[in-house]
């Protein structure tokens, strides 16, 4: 029986620079040895790591693309299903005495749980990982002494300056790797593949490796030139609307970069006109290095343990109100709704509905955590965690706990026309924008049917926050006051500064 090499395929959806699929192909060649894909599915790790069902669907579609572009190369995708985590090393030696396996190919995970489990798997099979979902592997980028990085800015300098040696030292030490030659002759196309679990249409989020790369390039030669002016106001396409590609592996980080660099040589610098986004690219490798460097990022700590004397009120009736986007403040209800509705939801904004349950609310981060990763198709653990950390100032270089959004000052500033607003709050379409901006009398709006809540949102049946209500409904009264709010939280947090 020929031998195998096996490709692992995990959150890297992709065969165009992948450096598994690129070595497995390789060896397999010069030893005369077969390729075989693999995809686990474990319904029940996703369940526990709370997977938004939109994201499920989001995973589907693009497996059966993965495996149409596998066939082409002659090569086919294999999709088992196991519970969790904990079966897969069991199975891998079962595997392997099978299909006379001779090495695992893979991309590795920064997260805990995903390292814990190729851990062991290692112990069954011969395990090689590539740590490539960052530029600049996690662990590599140091201070000067050897130490990794806890606050971004200096970690920011030191990692564009490794950036630029490497190009330095090699102009292609950024290029991506092409689509491999096919390994032998196409095979017949793939019968549908198809996941076990709860899923919800993403439909409206275009799948595949050729979309993502012309929404780059798309991106590149027109709006990053324009990202640092137009990135926080929602109701402009402002952003590169690359995350849910980037959150699936369908577009690696090297592409982005390179692809960058191609159309905007200085981007590196602190002149280039790109250099806004170039800085978001390195918050999300930041954020990679972090769970490397804290593993109890990935386990629901937080970051600064002074974090852990506050005391948060949780009211469930108030964080069922957030999630509905029924708070009384029109720019975190459209957030919200945004959210319920499209999967998805504007990075400002994340940052505001964040605010407002942690400060304003003083509810635990983690619950508004959880509730993301639940809805959003580009849900990432480490950005995720990141960003949930820095609104709730328990974080790695957090922005202040006396720092509490105003969110009218927010609508204000970023939606200034309530275009977005009104986009997702039908119930206010004919409030003036000086109502809006000042809550003068939204409560007296109201709208028939279903009260911009969208119903099939991927909620489980367990999940009592985004349920919809129907009939005709006001838009609430703001559930709490800013100036309270902001006093109630700045008491709150003061654990954190006489800790």
């Amino acid at each position: 029986m020929t031998s195998t090499h096996v490709v692992w395929y995990r959150r890297d959806l992709r065969v165009a620079d992948h450096r598994p699929l690129f070595e497995a192909m390789s060896s397999a060649r010069a030893q005369g040895h077969k390729v075989k894909c693999l995809y686990i599915a474990t319904p029940k790790q996703w369940q526990q790591h709370q997977q938004a069902a939109i994201g499920l669907d989001f995973i589907e579609r693009h497996l059966n693309l993965l495996a149409q572009s596998l066939a082409a190369l002659g090569l086919e995708l294999e999709v088992v299903e196991l519970a969790d985590f904990s079966e897969i090393p069991q199975w891998f030696s079962h595997y392997q005495a099978q299909q006379q396996v001779v090495g695992v190919y893979a991309h590795s995970e920064a997260e805990w749980n995903e390292r814990q489990r190729d851990k062991y798997v290692s112990q069954r099979v011969n395990l090689t990982l590539y740590d490539e979902h960052c530029l600049l592997a996690p662990g590599s980028v140091l201070t000067g002494a050897g130490t990794m990085y806890q606050v971004f800015t200096p970690f920011s300098r030191q990692w564009k300056r490794q950036a630029l040696q490497l190009l330095a030292s090699d102009s292609r030490a950024i290029s991506p790797l092409a689509v491999p030659v096919a390994f032998a002759a196409a095979l017949p196309s793939p019968k549908p593949i198809v996941i076990r679990a709860l899923k919800v249409d993403s439909g409206h989020f275009l799948a595949g490796e050729a979309p993502a790369h012309q929404q780059l390039q798309h991106f590149i030669q027109g709006g990053a030139a324009h990202y640092g002016a137009q990135r926080d106001f929602p109701a402009l396409t402002g952003t590169s609307q690359l995350s849910p590609w980037l959150a699936l592996g369908v577009l690696s980080a090297r592409q982005c970069f390179a692809a960058l660099l191609q159309h905007h040589s200085d981007a590196f610098s602190e002149d280039s006109a790109v250099k806004t986004w170039v800085n978001e690219l390195i918050w999300r490798e930041f954020y990679r290095h972090l769970l490397v460097l804290c593993p109890r990022l990935s386990r629901n700590h937080n970051f600064n343990r002074k974090g852990d004397a506050i005391q948060w009120r949780n009211n469930s009736a108030e964080f069922a109100l957030w999630c509905q986007g029924q708070t009384g403040y029109p720019i975190v209800d459209a957030a919200m709704r945004q959210l319920n509705q499209t999967g998805w939801m504007h990075n400002r904004l994340r940052m505001v509905t964040a605010s407002f349950l942690t400060k304003h609310l003083l509810i635990d981060w983690r619950w508004g955590e959880a509730y993301f990763s639940k809805h959003l198709i580009d849900a990432d653990l480490a950005a995720n965690n990141g960003g949930w950390q820095w609104a709730a100032g328990t974080g790695c270089d957090a922005q202040p706990y006396f720092r509490v959004f105003n969110p009218l000052l927010q609508s204000q500033k970023y939606d200034p026309d309530a275009s977005f607003i009104r986009r997702y709050l039908p119930e206010l379409a004919r409030a003036s924008t000086k109502q809006i901006h000042q809550l003068q009398d939204l409560h007296l709006h109201t709208v028939n049917g279903v009260n911009g809540v969208n119903g099939n949102d991927g909620n489980d049946g367990n999940d009592d926050c985004a349920s919809a209500m129907s009939g005709a409904s006001h838009y609430p009264a703001p559930m709490v006051e800013h100036g309270m709010a902001r006093a109630r939280a700045l008491q709150a947090y003061a654990v954190m500064k006489a800790s």
